[in-house]
C-alpha cells in the first residue's frame, strides 16, 4: 500500500511542474517569435510615409516624399545653398596610417566626429561582403579603399577612374560634376561616385534601360554650381519602399532644376544623417543585412558644416 501511494505521488502533476511547463513553453515561442518581434520593432523606427518639408540650417531644406504608384517609394530630397553662410563641404579625411586609404565608419559616427549638420554615404569601396547580420565587412574602424577620386581638405588620397564620375567642390563651394573622374587641381573637397545622369538638364540614354527598383543616392547641381540636391532613396523594404530604377532617378533629377547629376553609392549604403542636440538623427531608412534602420560602415563620406536655421548673419557693404 505504502509502496503504491508513494508511486501515485511521483507521477501526480505538482503544481510546481505545471508552473515550470508552461514558463517553459512560453520561453520557446518568445525565442522563436524573438526575431519576428525584433524586425517589427526596426520597422517601427522607419520615417513615416508621410510628406513633409522643412528648414533644417541655413541654407539647407529637406523634403520626404511618400510615393505609391507604381510602387511604394519613400524619397528624401535635400536642397543645399551653397552660397548660404556659414556651409562648408567635407569629404571624409583619409587615415594617417599604412595600408588601405580610410577607416570605415557609419555615416553617423562620421558626422558626429567631425561636428558636421548633415551627412550622407559616398563612394563605392572595397573591400565588401554581407553575408548575416554578424557576418559583413567592414566593421566601423576596419580599413577600406573608396573606389575613384577622393579629396579632402584639398588632399588627393585615391586614384580618380575613368568611369566613376566625380562631384568637386572648390575653395568658394562651387560645385562642378565631371563624368570623366578627375577634378581640377583647385579641388578642396571632391567624392567619386559611378555613372552619369544627367548632362546639360538631359538625361544620359545609355542608362535608360537600367530598370531595377533599388535605393539609391544621388547628387545633382544646377548651372551654375551654387545649389546641390542630395536625392536618398529607401529600397528592398517591401510595403515601405522598393525603390526607384536609374531611369526614374534621372527624371528625379531633371525634375528638381538639375543641370548635372551623377548615382554615387546605393544598396545598404545609402543614409542620410542629421545633427541634432549633439548627436546624430538618421532621415531616412538605411537596411544593412537586410535589418531596417541599422546603417552601414562604409568607406568615405560627403558632409556639410551649416549654421542653425534662426541665425542671423550680417553682411559687409
Amino acid at each position: 500500500m505504502k509502496n503504491q501511494l508513494t508511486l501515485r505521488n511521483e507521477f501526480m502533476p505538482h503544481p510546481y511542474r505545471v508552473y515550470i511547463r508552461r514558463f517553459l513553453i512560453a520561453a520557446v515561442f518568445s525565442l522563436l517569435l524573438s526575431p519576428a518581434l525584433f524586425y517589427g520593432w526596426l520597422c517601427l523606427l522607419r520615417p513615416s510615409r508621410t510628406d513633409q518639408q522643412q528648414v533644417l540650417f541655413k541654407g539647407i531644406v529637406y523634403q520626404r516624399r511618400a510615393i505609391s504608384q507604381p510602387r511604394p517609394v519613400t524619397m528624401h530630397i535635400v536642397t543645399v545653398d551653397l552660397t548660404a553662410p556659414g556651409i562648408k563641404p567635407l569629404v571624409t579625411p583619409p587615415n594617417t596610417g599604412k595600408g588601405r586609404k580610410t577607416f570605415a565608419r557609419t555615416t553617423s559616427e562620421f558626422l558626429r566626429e567631425f561636428k558636421l549638420q548633415l551627412a550622407v554615404n559616398g563612394s563605392y569601396f572595397h573591400h565588401f561582403k554581407e553575408k548575416s547580420p554578424w557576418d559583413y565587412y567592414p566593421h566601423s574602424g576596419d580599413p577600406s579603399n573608396p573606389q575613384g577620386e577622393s579629396i579632402s581638405n584639398g588632399r588627393r588620397y585615391t586614384k580618380a577612374l575613368s568611369d566613376k564620375a566625380v562631384i568637386c567642390f572648390a575653395k568658394n563651394n562651387i560645385a562642378q560634376i565631371f563624368a570623366a573622374g578627375k577634378c581640377p587641381q583647385d579641388t578642396f573637397q571632391g567624392i567619386a561616385g559611378q555613372e552619369m545622369l544627367v548632362v546639360d538638364g538631359k538625361p544620359v540614354s545609355s542608362r535608360i534601360s537600367e530598370n531595377k527598383p533599388y535605393p539609391r543616392l544621388a547628387a545633382a547641381i544646377n548651372r551654375e554650381g551654387n545649389k546641390l540636391w542630395l536625392i536618398a532613396v529607401d529600397g528592398k523594404q517591401p510595403l515601405y519602399s522598393d525603390g526607384l530604377t536609374l531611369a526614374e532617378l534621372t527624371k528625379t533629377a531633371i525634375d528638381l532644376g538639375a543641370d548635372t547629376a551623377l548615382n554615387l553609392d546605393g544598396g545598404g549604403s545609402v543614409t542620410l544623417v542629421m545633427g541634432k542636440a549633439n548627436n546624430a538623427k538618421v532621415l531616412n531608412a538605411p537596411v544593412h543585412t537586410k535589418l531596417p534602420m541599422r546603417e552601414r560602415p562604409v568607406g568615405n563620406h560627403l558632409g556639410f558644416y551649416a549654421l542653425p536655421a534662426d541665425v542671423k548673419t550680417s553682411t559687409s557693404k
